[in-house]
């Protein structure tokens, strides 16, 4: 691995990168709490197919973190990574976890051309999600952490006492041995950077879905440009089938807007199945490919 800077849309942003230069891009889009360097379990397995790039996005780690919160809308977001791939030279494939998967899923549907295979590890499209956080179900009852995440408060009570409940809600319900102490060490100094665990929360701050009470539906749930939302590339859902986060009732309705999809479940593991078991996800990718 090694690492650079670049700068996008008039601000730095911090790179790491893996493999041979002269290989097709792979561009890795993390997600909350995460950085670009949680791709180095995945990256390696990779790297004779792709030259892996992986960005600290906005708010994150070491790329440039604005204070407001109109700075972390998804158009903002999906920007930044366009006028990576700008430089990089488009199109890419494109794999998106989490948040990530929210930019990734925004490239693919309003800058296709940027974009010849989009895969999602555990990750999920707005349409099928908002639905599932409107109709007050299971999923929605797993979701109502985001409230929690948009108050103005959670800055604070999440890096009280070293992250203590960052970390806590990072590992909670799901297994997490794979988070050494080292590990663990460097998120934290991650988190730490100046402002930066303010504006990672700004991401769901400044989303607009919107959140039933669980047995409670929307009555006006968001209308969605539902038009504007396929994905038009090939695309690949990679599951871990035990993550207690996104239920598979969030995708419900996928290839209403993905004609081209490909599903495939990686059993015994769950949100993080980027750090559980890369080699299996590796393998989608590669069989899929």
């Amino acid at each position: 691995m090694d690492s650079r800077t670049v700068t996008l849309n008039g601000q730095e942003f911090f790179l790491r990168q893996w493999g041979d230069p002269t290989l097709p891009p792979l561009l890795m889009l993390h997600g909350f709490p995460e950085y670009g360097g949680a791709w180095s379990d995945l990256a390696p397995y990779l790297t004779d197919r792709f030259f892996c790039i992986a960005p600290d996005q906005r708010g994150y780690g070491q790329s440039w973190a604005p204070s407001s919160i109109e700075h972390y809308t998804g158009s903002a977001l999906v920007s930044d990574m366009a006028t990576l791939i700008e430089q990089i030279g488009a199109p890419v494939v494109v794999l998106g976890h989490d948040w990530g998967a929210s930019v990734a899923y925004g490239l693919a549907m309003f800058r296709p051309e940027l974009v010849s295979r989009l895969i999602i590890a555990n990750g999920v499209h707005p349409a099928p999600f908002q639905r599932a956080l409107a109709a007050g179900g299971a999923q929605c009852t797993a979701s109502q952490y985001i409230e929690v995440l948009r108050q103005p408060e959670a800055t604070v009570a999440f890096s009280d006492d070293n992250f203590a409940k960052l970390v806590r809600f990072f590992q909670h319900g799901m297994d997490h041995a794979w988070m050494t102490e080292d590990r663990l060490a460097a998120y934290r100094t991650e988190w730490a950077r100046p402002g930066r665990l303010d504006a990672m929360l700004n991401w769901y701050r400044a989303s607009p879905l919107k959140l039933a009470q669980p047995g409670q539906p929307l009555a006006n749930p968001p209308a969605l440009p539902l038009d504007r939302l396929h994905v038009r590339c090939p695309h690949l859902l990679i599951w871990g089938c035990d993550d207690t986060a996104l239920l598979p009732e969030a995708t419900e309705g996928l290839e209403e807007f993905a004609g081209d999809l490909t599903r495939i479940d990686v059993p015994g593991a769950d949100h993080w199945l980027l750090h559980q078991n890369p080699r299996a996800v590796a393998d989608a990718i590669r069989g899929w490919l």
